[in-house]
């Protein structure tokens, strides 16, 4: 199967009314961006799901790939290199060569939201794509959500109480079939305030790569 044949939103999702407007405002500023729905990234049957909060306007938004073209992203996949994640070299274009290996990308929310902050009532509308991703992890494989909202929008979407499994740091949570890795936000408000630094986000895939080994 293709690496992107998990089901995903067409390019004109009409399900978020608020994200549509402002997707078509961006395309009339920007037309040469994708602006559209970012479809996930990886082998479609990955051991390794990372599930982060939804495309960044000047990131995955105008590239088309999760986390490419932003600060997140150049954290992200040198991280994902460092561990054996990914292969190649990471050049912010999707058209880099870069291949993730054993791992795959998405996000909790698909389409870019204003001010990058999805409402309640999108992120749930957007959770089926999510459980569709999450399914296809293989068993005994594992999850990274990088924030909060990623971290509660995957719970739910395994039908976990979001008490049974709290957020923090480096939190690691059993799961049945999958264990989920807590981590910051590999944003850059969260590295430049020092929330979240390079060797704190390393340690979250060095227990990844143990677990996955």
């Amino acid at each position: 199967m293709p690496e992107n044949s998990v089901l995903a939103p067409p390019r004109d999702c009409p399900a978020c009314p608020r994200l549509v407007a402002f997707r078509e405002e961006q395309r009339t500023r920007r037309p040469e961006w994708h602006n559209a729905p970012v479809p996930s990234f990886g082998p479609e049957r990955p051991r390794l799901l990372i599930v982060g909060l939804a495309p960044g306007l000047q990131g995955a938004n105008r590239t088309g790939r999760p986390f490419t073209g932003d600060w997140a992203g150049d954290l992200l996949y040198a991280t994902l290199l460092t561990f054996g994640f990914a292969e190649g070299v990471y050049d912010e274009r999707p058209d880099d060569g870069l291949r993730l290996s054993g791992a795959r990308i998405t996000n909790a929310v698909r389409c870019v939201p204003p001010e990058n902050k999805p409402t309640g009532p999108e992120i749930t509308t957007c959770r089926p794509y999510l459980s569709g991703e999450l399914a296809a992890v293989a068993e005994g494989g594992a999850v990274v959500a990088l924030g909060r909202i990623a971290h509660d929008s995957t719970l739910r979407a395994l039908g976990v109480r979001l008490a049974a499994a709290p957020f923090r740091h480096g939190a690691e949570h059993a799961l049945g079939r999958v264990t989920l890795f807590d981590s910051y936000h590999c944003s850059r408000y969260n590295t430049n305030t020092g929330v979240l630094t390079t060797e704190m986000f390393e340690a979250v895939f060095a227990r990844v790569r143990a677990y996955l080994t």
